[in-house]
């Protein structure tokens, strides 16, 4: 059911088009509204989707949205969420990818505070956002005035940036600094509050560029003796391992990933966020690292003699217990940020800076050479890890569905050009495990917050943000309750996004946490679920389930082929654990490829 459909031409295109400037007779140099003034620089920073909820603070801002959305002169698209958390995830899922700034516009008090664990998601991250929050006017700060909060104390550890915009005059700059910090260096979200003398007050239209920022240097110059340093330890590896990260996606430097990887013969694990940095099928490509990941990848990590991490921050879910980590190897940390550097491991040699100008200045002095017995040192593992985990996992010839078969089966219908988009839990570590990837931004996940309502308003974002890709959204029964009425969206914009509920009626990774490490007692886990098919006829949304597993092949098929939105529900086993595991305080080689519970 599309109620809307002229309007929201932007599901074919992904941007509005047009023939000339929204404010084209009105001259640099004349007065207008502060909220005029942002339209304005929105649009200059190539903003064209904007995903937001109106309230009283923020209505002059959407007084002149309105303007610029009409059917007559559609220069942005606002995606009016049913929940401003929403709104901050959609953004995230539009900036990963795209590549470009997500942008979400909240009135003040609620409206901003609910964006802000979206704004802590996407800084833990490293996701581009600007937030602008409507606020009472200047004269009315620090009285306790109706829906006021001091938004921008609140943000600030929260943020790269967070700013009170006072007065008209300062909504250009604001907003073109905002985005130059948002997107620069290691991206990040921004915050701007807005209050409301400065969205009607009036000043001139002076458009400007930031291009820098005192004291802020978002690109490192490249330290030339760590580079040699870095290339002379591996040119004398024997046992070489890297370790990638979201961060070479961001910065872009795939091919240069490639060239180092493939000249010094280095097999390389992922991160969660970075699992679409290689292809699945890529030869080096040895899997994702962690928790949850490859068998092979995480053992090789405390055996290799040289440790190359890039672009990746040493999370305590990749590394598990730090004082056993990797001690044998000489570690090499390349990173766009200072912070990151010794944070977590202590780094023998550290270069810091743009991935791909690290690379491509490594690419210079790193040698060809061949380490193919080291490579094939995987090989054993990973034939264990087949016959023992995911050949169960994938292939079951009885019992209930599973998880990871309903994974396997849309990642073999899509053939690894969809996107995947994943809640958090057990339908996270799952989808992320048997998911395929063909292209790069192909994974929108809560990695560092791990936010629960995380997917289906991130899979909304997605599907604006790649208009000509399909969206596949797994979530849990859990997850997709804390964000359902994000239904009302997808069933107004008719967003086609592939929704698969993995139902085990459960918070099913807690539930696995207690049976492991607290007795079995399930405490407050267990779900009472809605009936999801009256939900979906609800929302006039296509809906179908999965409860035997000869009709899941055709039914997803039937999913895929269907135009607009769908729920696929799968009534999946309810006990079912994710495996292999690294318990928490264990080694990372102490991983268990099979669960005592």
């Amino acid at each position: 059911m599309d109620t809307n459909k002229d309007k929201n031409a932007p599901m074919a295109s992904g941007k509005t088009q047009a023939t000339e400037a929204p404010w084209a007779g009105i001259h640099i140099g004349e007065e207008c509204t502060g909220a005029e003034i942002l339209m304005r620089a929105l649009y200059q920073e190539n903003v064209r989707t904007v995903f937001g909820y109106p309230g009283g603070a923020i209505i002059p801002v959407y007084d002149k949205l309105y303007t610029y959305t009409q059917k007559s002169s559609p220069w942005f698209d606002h995606i009016l969420v049913r929940h401003e958390q929403a709104a901050a995830h959609a953004a995230e899922g539009y900036a990963r990818v795209s590549g470009e700034v997500g942008v979400v516009i909240v009135t003040s008090g609620p409206g901003v505070t609910n964006t802000l664990t979206g704004v802590a998601d996407a800084m833990m991250d490293s996701i581009p956002m600007v937030v602008i929050a409507g606020q009472v006017g200047v004269g009315a700060l620090g009285t306790d005035a109706f829906q006021e909060v001091d938004l921008v104390n609140m943000a600030q550890p929260i943020s790269k940036w967070s700013y009170q915009i006072r007065r008209p005059e300062d909504v250009a700059w604001a907003v073109n600094r905002a985005f130059y910090i948002a997107k620069s260096g290691r991206p990040g979200p921004v915050v701007l509050d807005f209050p409301k003398n400065a969205q009607v007050g009036k000043a001139k239209w002076l458009p400007g560029k930031a291009d820098k920022v005192k004291s802020y240097i978002p690109y490192p110059k490249i330290n030339e003796e760590a580079v040699k340093q870095a290339a002379e330890l591996i040119n004398s590896a024997k046992k070489p391992m890297a370790l990638v990260g979201h961060g070479v996606e961001i910065s872009q430097a795939q091919e240069e990933l490639k060239q180092l990887l493939e000249t010094a013969d280095i097999p390389a694990g992922l991160t969660l966020l970075g699992l679409s940095v290689l292809p699945t099928d890529y030869p080096l490509n040895v899997g994702m690292l962690g928790m949850h990941g490859r068998y092979s990848a995480n053992l090789k990590q405390q055996e290799c003699d040289v440790l190359i991490a890039i672009g990746m921050r040493f999370d305590d879910r990749v590394t598990g217990n730090l004082d056993k980590y990797a001690k044998q190897a000489k570690i090499i940390h390349l990173d766009i940020d200072p912070c990151e550097i010794d944070k977590n491991v202590k780094t023998d040699v550290a270069v810091i800076g743009d991935c791909k100008e690290s690379l491509t200045a490594l690419n210079k002095l790193v040698k060809k050479t061949s380490h193919t017995d080291w490579r094939e040192s995987f090989k054993p593992l990973d034939e264990q890890e087949q016959r023992e985990v995911i050949d169960r996992d994938l292939h079951p010839t009885a019992g209930p569905l599973l998880m990871g078969e309903v994974v396997n089966a849309v990642a073999e219908e899509t053939k690894g050009d969809a996107v995947l988009v994943n809640d958090v839990g057990l339908n996270q570590m799952f989808s992320s495990r048997y998911f395929k990837f063909n292209q790069l931004r192909s994974i929108v996940t809560s990695g560092g917050l791990g936010t629960m309502g995380f997917g289906l308003p991130a899979a909304m974002g997605a599907a604006f943000g790649a208009p000509d890709r399909t969206i596949c959204l797994f979530m849990g029964d859990g997850g997709f309750q804390m964000s359902i009425q994000e239904l009302g969206t997808i069933m107004e914009h008719q967003v086609p996004v592939k929704m698969i509920v993995l139902n085990n009626n459960y918070l099913g990774n807690v539930r696995q946490w207690q049976d492991l490490m607290f007795d079995h007692r399930h405490s407050f886990t267990r779900m009472v679920n809605p009936c999801y098919e009256d939900i979906a006829r609800g929302y006039h949304i296509p809906y179908d389930v999965v409860i035997e597993r000869e009709d899941l092949q055709a039914k997803v098929a039937k999913m895929l082929a269907t135009d607009g939105p769908y729920i696929l529900e799968c009534a999946v086993k309810e006990d079912e654990n994710v495996q292999p595991m690294v318990t928490p305080g264990s080694a990372i080689d102490e991983m268990k490829l099979h669960l005592d519970i």
